[in-house]
């Protein structure tokens, strides 16, 4: 046996029988790391786009599938039910590390496992929720990608009432399942009070609420939504844009497919490029980066899109400034 091994099978040991960190001794056993995803959502649509900015943040670093690594991913197929079960099988094939898509999965896969290295890509205040205690120290084995969900809402909000100044009564469409749910609440009832506005809540746990959600909007006496930032309205975002079109009610969301199924507006972080830098944090531990020295990222590329075919349709003149720090204005 050459020393370089015999070194190698001794740090493999002490990380067994010590309980350190074991991911220096599995990239040494290993030309082809295994990188586990457990993801909330399914592999096509939205979510498969997002598995795609990942691989590419992947192989930015180093790491493409099928050459160095070997990718196992397992798809809740939105039943958040199962995360626990599909969490348990990944570990199964001894992952180097973990990439968790979306609130539900970064919470099942930290409740697997304390010992394999976690990067998640969530829309939730990850302290608030108790993923890490720390935005700049993590801590533990895990740290990720935010997307400023919470935190973006008063912008969506301001950005409605620019749109339609002549709205005071608005409504705000909240999955009150979501952890964050309470605190979005508070903050956005704070800043609609800031800005004259009386802001209802309605709320929504499965898709079979979002109908009864707008039909509510006319006897509320509502002029316009805005769509509180969750993984099921993501997952459901085609719909919910559909039913603004049908209930003839201007609405924005953070996701840019809001506005392009018939959503006035839509402005948030842009998910591709946050799932690609949770594929770049993955490949940065499969080099030996622990994640508790990687700081939780916050997203910093936002983008407006406005569907100026729905504000003529609603008989809105959009003001021309909000016009103009549009990224995309569909016709």
């Amino acid at each position: 046996m050459r020393r370089r091994d015999f070194i190698a099978l001794l740090g493999g040991t002490a990380a067994a029988c010590s309980g350190a960190w074991p991911l220096a001794a599995r990239a040494q056993q290993s030309a082809a790391p295994v990188v586990g995803v457990l993801a909330a959502g399914s592999p096509s649509g939205f979510w498969g786009g997002l598995f795609a900015a990942f691989r590419q943040g992947l192989s930015e670093v180093g790491y493409s599938e099928n050459h160095n690594a070997t990718i196992v991913a397992r798809w809740a197929e939105d039943h958040y039910d199962r995360l626990p079960a599909l969490a348990a099988d990944l570990i199964g094939h001894q992952p180097a590390v973990i990439a968790a898509f979306a609130t539900p999965a970064a919470n099942a896969a930290k409740a697997a496992t304390t010992a394999i290295p976690i990067v998640f890509g969530i829309i939730a205040d990850p302290v608030q929720i108790g993923l890490v205690t720390s935005l700049n120290h993590p801590s533990g084995n895990i740290t990720g990608v935010s997307l400023l969900g919470v935190e973006v809402g008063p912008k969506l909000l301001e950005l409605l009432h620019e749109a339609v100044p002549s709205a005071t009564i608005l409504a705000l469409l909240v999955n009150p399942t979501n952890p964050n749910a309470t605190n979005q609440s508070k903050m956005l009832q704070a800043a609609a009070a800031r800005l004259g506005l009386q802001l209802h809540m309605l709320n929504a746990a499965n898709p079979g609420d979002f109908e009864p959600a707008f039909a509510k909007l006319s006897d509320l006496q509502v002029a316009a939504l805005m769509i509180a930032q969750d993984v099921l309205f993501t997952t459901e975002v085609e719909q919910l844009g559909k039913l603004a079109v049908r209930y003839k009610i201007p609405a924005i969301y953070v996701q840019r497919s809001f506005a392009a199924a018939g959503g006035l507006m839509a402005y948030g972080a842009n998910e591709r490029d946050a799932y690609r830098q949770v594929g770049i944090y993955t490949g940065r531990i499969l080099k030996g980066e622990a994640p508790s020295d990687l700081p939780v990222m916050q997203a910093t590329k936002f983008d407006l899109v406005i569907n100026l075919k729905t504000a003529e349709g609603l008989g809105l003149n959009l003001p021309l400034p909000l016009l103009g720090r549009a990224d995309q204005v569909i016709e």
